[in-house]
């Protein structure tokens, strides 16, 4: 199989979707791998570490899209690469179609083959080739928002761990999961007082066994999170539903209820945001004012430590890139039924149905498609 990987083109986004190592082992499993010159500058890997890996440098994405069986990248393909799709081409990557309805569009007209990242799965139930960037997202969530919190952002001006005599900033974190979990342990080591909220008894159990001495667990009910909500000088947004968009749980009324500047990071903005108030950011205009609550909401935050980044998701994929390579997508996912989770489009047909839900468009089983 020819694998292409084109330079990311969504802005700030200086990950690449193969590191020379994935290319390395795709070369020594008899494959060829065409990377457009410069794709993995951003992430500090140049044209020759993929030449010595054994891969072609292509001039341009349009040479890569015309010649890869299968195109392999990190965030969604842009309107500009859609274009470039194919019938029969296999595309593997992020895709997050529950809020994006002109994406599933274009890829259901291309009648490419699409396999997202984001819903693939494992034998625990977990999602292994999200968990690498939700725990570098987690982990930066607290950084960015302690950024966002001075004042000369727009902030309360309030220091994450205090000083003697002065109390440190309050953090309420929503969601328990890898996101959850690492931003929590980032804001409490920066001295922050920290509460993750969660509906899972068992998940809250786990986590106060834990970290019971670093951060507090809360149940997340309407009340108990409107009551930390407007305590807080930071919410971290961390709900996942798997492929699914990600639900409202503070509305644009509940803001009035929090403290003037008083920072919101939502990292669930790539499944639409879990505040009402969401919208995509980019990392060059990363924060916004909604009635003096400033929103950090940029769509790609683990771009911004784009070679940990790259190198963390590139481990990940690694693996299921081969399989779809050795054995052809059919048979990779007839083989690994965790693997046919991540197929949400095929031949013009839509075959995830999180995203159909969310879309009111038809979905066909995936079973019956590698059937």
């Amino acid at each position: 199989m020819k694998i292409g990987c084109p330079t990311e083109i969504k802005p700030q986004e200086f990950r690449v979707g193969m590191t020379p190592n994935a290319a390395h082992e795709a070369v020594s499993h008899g494959h060829s791998v065409l990377i457009q010159s410069g794709a993995g500058t951003g992430a500090g890997f140049s044209d020759e570490n993929y030449i010595t890996a054994g891969a072609e440098i292509a001039a341009n994405a349009q040479d890569v899209f015309a010649r890869a069986d299968m195109i392999v990248k990190v965030k969604e393909p842009q309107a500009a690469e859609r274009r470039m799709l194919r019938e029969g081409q296999i595309l593997f990557t992020y895709l997050h179609l529950a809020p994006d309805p002109e994406q599933t569009k274009d890829l259901i007209a291309s009648g490419c083959t699409a396999i997202a990242y984001e819903t693939v799965t494992d034998r625990n139930g977990g999602l292994p080739l999200l968990a690498p960037m939700s725990e570098v997202a987690g982990k930066l969530a607290p950084q960015v928002g302690a950024w966002t919190l001075q004042k000369a952002n727009g902030g309360r001006g309030v220091l994450m761990g205090g000083v003697p005599g002065v109390g440190p900033a309050k953090v309420a974190v929503i969601g328990g999961g890898v996101v959850g979990t690492h931003a929590a342990r980032v804001a409490a080591g920066m001295g922050a007082q920290v509460t993750v909220l969660d509906r899972s008894l068992p998940r809250m159990r786990y986590l106060d066994d834990i970290y019971s001495s670093i951060f507090k667990t809360s149940y997340a009910s309407a009340g108990n999170t409107a009551e930390l909500v407007a305590e807080a000088d930071m919410v971290i947004g961390a709900v996942l539903i798997p492929g699914a968009a990600a639900p409202k749980l503070i509305t644009h009324e509940q803001l009035g209820t929090m403290k003037q500047g008083a920072a919101i990071v939502d990292v669930a903005i790539d499944q639409g945001g879990c505040f009402e108030t969401s919208k995509a950011t980019t990392h060059q205009d990363p924060i916004y004012d909604v009635d003096g609550i400033m929103h950090y909401c940029v769509a790609n935050m683990p771009g911004a430590v784009a070679r940990t980044s790259t190198i963390a998701l590139g481990n990940a994929t690694m693996p299921f890139m081969l399989a779809i390579a050795d054995k052809g997508w059919k048979q990779a996912c007839a083989d690994d039924p965790h693997l046919l989770e991540g197929l949400n489009v095929h031949a013009g047909q839509l075959t995830y149905f999180a995203v159909g839900k969310a879309l009111g468009l038809d979905v066909t089983s995936p079973q019956l498609v590698i059937k």
